[in-house]
């Protein structure tokens, strides 16, 4: 075993997932029950409450959590705006408040553009119910408490046949949960019915950086969280597994390489596509000035991001440039493994983002740091810059 902190979450979805499944197999992995239904109960919700019990699924224990409605108080009908002021009313760090708001946003927009109308006017049905305000708050309040760096997870098996939805009898995957996995991978099976459902879907579709088999990694816990139906050939649970990534320092070994040549754009208009492209999740984007047909002065714009950030960056660059086409490949790479320290120069705290592979060490200040010591001291970048390089070089450091 190792004393390294766990860095690697991977989720194996061979019987699917969902919002209850996601949140009980973290809460299996460890995170505190307690101070999760704390914070839930911050969002000034009523009419329910939460248990996490222990349960076995063909063999396999697990823990179920639960949202227990209470029939005898009426639940107002809600869209996203009624949501949106539930989660930013609550007491919750602002980096949770921040990827729920963007969960939901993501189900709204999917919602929307299956039903024929727009975001405001979408009425969620059972997407915008308490339990699934519950378990998309309570997911992201989770994964803030294990503060893993990367999450990862298998292809999602969505089940076959029919499902009774809101507006009657759909297949499977239901209109709005294929909407959500759109770039994601998923493949079908015997198993008759719905395994993902829409807010299973919007959760991994937003937390997982990457689809596939599990990394390499060494485990250090693995947590099983149920679902509610016993299926006939397997144990109905999401697998979540914590693990130190391993000195291979083989991460995102697969990613998505976007181009497009420009040659008829104001130079202007470069920078705010980069910083949207970045903003929209890119792993990195740049420019290379190249020389077009006819002698054209033009850029080749690259953008680098993972497969499950393909249809959004895609848009980004349709709307932000004058391009009318995109070519993509995929690429493997490998990188060396990063994690974050702290240098305490006489200018203040600057962050050193430290690399290494099989003993090889790369160390560097984060310039927006030393650029903010420098102003805040009236010292020069470079001078915090070298005073923190200085104190990485001794390896005097502490954790971020």
């Amino acid at each position: 075993m190792t004393d390294a902190k766990p860095n690697i979450l991977y989720f194996d979805c061979s019987s699917g997932a969902a919002g209850d499944m996601f949140v009980g197999a973290l809460l299996d992995l460890g995170v505190d029950f307690d101070q999760l239904n704390s914070a839930l109960q911050t969002l000034g919700v009523d009419g329910y409450s939460l248990r996490a019990d222990t349960v076995v699924k063909k063999g396999v224990q697990s823990t179920k959590f639960e949202v227990d409605i209470d029939e005898g108080i009426k639940q107002p009908h809600r869209h996203l705006r009624h949501v949106v002021e539930i989660i930013e009313k609550g007491d919750l760090p602002d980096a949770v408040k921040k990827a729920a708001l963007k969960t939901f946003e993501r189900i709204a927009e999917c919602e929307a553009a299956v039903h024929g109308t727009t975001i405001e006017k979408v009425h969620f049905h059972e997407v915008g119910a308490v339990d699934s305000i519950v378990d998309v708050v309570g997911a992201h309040l989770a994964l803030h408490a294990l503060g893993v760096d990367r999450i990862e997870a298998s292809p999602l098996h969505v089940g076959a046949g029919t499902v009774k939805c809101a507006h009657g009898i759909m297949p499977v995957p239901a209109p709005a949960t294929a909407r959500l996995l759109e770039g994601v991978p998923v493949y079908g099976g015997e198993v008759q019915g719905e395994l993902v459902t829409p807010t299973g879907a919007a959760l991994m579709a937003d937390v997982v950086s990457s689809f596939g088999p599990m990394p390499s990694m060494i485990v250090t816990k693995t947590g099983h969280g149920a679902g509610t139906r016993d299926l006939p050939d397997r144990a109905n649970v999401l697998r979540a597994v914590l693990g130190v990534a391993q000195s291979s320092g083989v991460s995102g070994a697969v990613v998505t390489v976007i181009e497009a040549n420009v040659d008829d754009m104001s130079p202007e208009f470069y920078p705010p596509l980069v910083e949207a492209v970045l903003g929209g999740g890119a792993r990195d984007a740049f420019l290379t000035p190249i020389i077009g047909k006819k002698g054209r002065p033009g850029h080749l714009i690259t953008v680098i991001c993972d497969a499950d950030r393909v249809d959004d960056l895609v848009s980004v660059l349709f709307a932000g440039s004058k391009t009318i086409g995109l070519r993509m490949r995929t690429e493997s790479r490998i990188c060396l493994e990063r994690s974050w320290k702290v240098a305490r120069t006489e200018f203040g705290d600057v962050r050193i983002k430290v690399a290494s592979r099989n003993g090889h060490r790369n160390v560097a200040p984060e310039f927006e740091d030393c650029r903010s010591r420098a102003a805040e001291s009236g010292a020069t970048p470079l001078a915090v810059y070298e005073s923190a390089m200085a104190a990485a070089l001794r390896d005097d450091l502490t954790e971020a």
